[in-house]
This record gives C-alpha cells, sequence and structure tokens, in this order.
C-alpha cells in the first residue's frame, strides 16, 4: 500500500521526494475523480445543448476598466499564503517530514514570510500588470454568450461541498463512538477520517439538485448528464481505497485461490493491505489482526504505517472499481439511446445500489438490527436506492412527454 504519493513515487520509481509526503494517495484519486467526473459531465452537457436541452445564457460584461486595488491586494494575499505555507513545507519537507503527519505542519503556524512577500508581490505585480494591458481609453460594455457547461465548476463545487458534509454525517451515525469522539477531540484526523459514500451520494446530489434549480438547469437532463461520470468517478475513487489502504476492504478471506481464478494476481483474491494508511495494529472484531511487517516478510517498511492484516481479507475496494468501470461502459453506451428523461439516471440507481448491496456481503460494516433483521447501514440505502431506480425507470415514461432527439 501508499499512504501518499511519496511513498508510491519512492517504492516504484526509487525518487525520494519528501515534499509529495503531504499528498495523501486517496485524496489524490478522490481529486481525480472529481476531474474526470467533471470532463464527462462537460461533454455531456455540450451535447445536450446542441439538441436544445439546454440553453445558454447571456451575460454583459464591462471592459477596459482599470484594475481595482482590492482586486491586486487579493492577489497578493493569496500570493503571500502560497509563498508563505506551501513554498515553505515544499522547500523544508526532508527536514519538516522526517517525523510525524505531514499534515500537522499543513495547519500549523509555521511558515516563510520572506516566500509569503515575495510570492504576494509577484501575484499582485503580475495582475498590475495585466490590468494595465487590457484597460482602454474607452471602457465598453461587451455580451457574451455562455454556454450550459459553464456550470460544471459551479456543480463540481456543491457536489464536493454537499458530498463531504454527507459522508461525514453518515459515517457518524453509523458509528456512534466516532460521533461522540468527533466532538470530545475534534481533531483534524478525527474530523478527516471515516466517509460514508452513500452519505455523500444523497446529500451531494440535493446540492446539485438545489444548484441547478437555481440556475435554471432542466434537473432530469442535468441527472442523466451526471450519471455516468458519478458511476466512473466511483470507480476512481475506490481506487484511492485500495492503493491507501483505508480501511475499505472486505472480511477475512483465508481460503485458497480457486482454480478457475488463478489467471488473476493473487492479491485481488485475498491481500493483507501492507503498510495500509490506518496504520491497523492489534486483533479487530472482523475477525483480523494487524500485525507488525518484520525484514522476513515480502513488503518493504513504510515508517508510521509498517503494518499488515492476518489472516488477508477481500480487496473489496479493487472489485467496485472493476464493477463501476463496466457500469459506467454500459451507461456511457446508452447515453444516446435512452430518449425519456430521467431514465439513464434511473438506471444508474438500479445498478449502483444492486452493485453495493452484493459488495456488502463480504464487507467489514457496522451492523444494524431492526425487527430481528441484521443489516448495515450501506444495504438499507443501496436496497431503497435500487428499489427507487426501478421505480423511477418505470415512472417517467408515463409522466413525462418530452422525448429527447436521438443524436
Amino acid at each position: 500500500m501508499y499512504p501518499t504519493l511519496y511513498h508510491a513515487i519512492y517504492d516504484l520509481f526509487g525518487l525520494e521526494i519528501s515534499a509529495l509526503k503531504i499528498v495523501n494517495s486517496f485524496g489524490f484519486f478522490v481529486a481525480m475523480a472529481f476531474v474526470v467526473a467533471a470532463a464527462l459531465l462537460r461533454r455531456e452537457m455540450d451535447r445536450k445543448q446542441v439538441l436544445g436541452l439546454f440553453e445558454s445564457t447571456t451575460h454583459k460584461v464591462r471592459v477596459g476598466d482599470p484594475v481595482g486595488w482590492m482586486e491586486i491586494a487579493g492577489q497578493g494575499v493569496l500570493g503571500f499564503l502560497f509563498g508563505w505555507k506551501f513554498l515553505y513545507l515544499i522547500f523544508n519537507a526532508a527536514e519538516l517530514f522526517n517525523s510525524g503527519m505531514p499534515q500537522e505542519h499543513l495547519f500549523s503556524s509555521e511558515g516563510s514570510v520572506f516566500w509569503g512577500l515575495f510570492m504576494g508581490a509577484g501575484l499582485a505585480g503580475l495582475r498590475w500588470r495585466q490590468g494595465q494591458k487590457d484597460k482602454l481609453d474607452k471602457p465598453r460594455i461587451e455580451t457574451t454568450e455562455i454556454p450550459a457547461s459553464q456550470h460544471v465548476g459551479g456543480i463540481i463545487t456543491a457536489a464536493a461541498v454537499g458530498g463531504i458534509v454527507g459522508a461525514k454525517l453518515f459515517h457518524l451515525l453509523e458509528y456512534p463512538d466516532e460521533f461522540i469522539r468527533f466532538f470530545t477531540d475534534p481533531s483534524l484526523s478525527n474530523f478527516l477520517g471515516g466517509l460514508t459514500i452513500y452519505g455523500g451520494l444523497l446529500m451531494g446530489g440535493l446540492a446539485v439538485f438545489l444548484y441547478g434549480r437555481k440556475h435554471g438547469l432542466r434537473f432530469l437532463h442535468l441527472a442523466d448528464a451526471t450519471a455516468p461520470g458519478l458511476m466512473l468517478g466511483y470507480g476512481i475513487g475506490r481506487i484511492g481505497c485500495q492503493v491507501s489502504g483505508d480501511g475499505d476492504w472486505g472480511i477475512p478471506n483465508p481460503n485458497p485461490q480457486p482454480t478457475w481464478l488463478q489467471w488473476l494476481p493473487e492479491w485481488t483474491w485475498s491481500y493483507a493491505y501492507p503498510n495500509n494508511v490506518n496504520g491497523v495494529y492489534g486483533p479487530r472484531s472482523a475477525g483480523y489482526t494487524g500485525k507488525l511487517i518484520e525484514p522476513t516478510d515480502p513488503w518493504p517498511i513504510f515508517e508510521g504505517y509498517g503494518t499488515y492484516l492476518d489472516p488477508a481479507v477481500f480487496p473489496t475496494a479493487f472489485y467496485e472499481t472493476v464493477l463501476a468501470t463496466m457500469i459506467f461502459a454500459l451507461l456511457w453506451s446508452l447515453r444516446k439511446r435512452i430518449r425519456i428523461p430521467g431514465q439513464l439516471f434511473a438506471l444508474y440507481l438500479v445498478f449502483n445500489g444492486f452493485e453495493r448491496f452484493w459488495i456488502e456481503k463480504i464487507r467489514v460494516n457496522a451492523i444494524m438490527e431492526m425487527a430481528n433483521i441484521a443489516f448495515t447501514q450501506a444495504e438499507l440505502i443501496s436496497t431503497l436506492t435500487f428499489l427507487s431506480g426501478v421505480f423511477l425507470w418505470f415512472w417517467f415514461p408515463r409522466h413525462n412527454a418530452q422525448v429527447i432527439p436521438t443524436r
């Protein structure tokens, strides 16, 4: 496992770039998931605008005015913060990150006033120079046409904020002990650790709905446009879970790899997650024990992370990446064939719920009980997601007279 990009680059290429210790590998893949989902959403919104399903808007802008001092000062402040904190960490990473978590330095008062002033003056100067270059003797009003896809940035931001809040909230509801610790010990690790994907989807979806309603974007068409990217982004995010070993793994799997799966690497059947980012050590109720990696073991020992699971477990994050990619391919191939608004998103709900329900059978999760029926939070939500998708698939054709042109 590679807890940070530093460990990945060092292990794979032998390059020691200490500054990369601050980049968590899980966070890196989550960021990549947003980038890919945004690119797919932009492409779909552009296609749907050609079909007349989204409309562009016009915006009047006054050009040629001299740049204001407040804007120059704002650029200077941003430059100062970047130089004071990030350049300081980059140039001193080898010394600062030798012990402890790099994130502790990121959120500390440490920094370089010199680099802060240097970057602040540089960005402020560049903004002033650009303003002088664009200044006109007679400022004028220009009307520009803004395509619907220009809202992608706002949509992704709404989804990210709502998703993170929802993912954290649902995780705290699923694990009451962490809920209490979250408030009694409000540390950075307690805030960032533990996210539930369905909470993120629900709250992120609500945030996107509200954003679309505010900006006049037809929600069903917007939902259809987001569906393929949501699925692929989910799969990319699960790569981060697998690479970092963030605890999103399965139950113990001590059984030998079946003969019919011998063509696959052994880790796809059962994996010990060496150097997992959580540094799991000691027995766990799920049935495995975190043990220290010894020099005789076949893995490197990363300082602060050198543990593995015994017995090894199902690599469920890997399975979900494969399934999510397959579902994305299906949704992408059907996006031009399904002509009823909302049905593509309904299909996304069906496959998303179906996939997650069965993965839960081999995942480690907190068990809930109601009416003498034991289940996990994800099993409950995935079932509701699946049933909602089935219902909407049949409901939309009966209550929507609009048919999407084939193109």
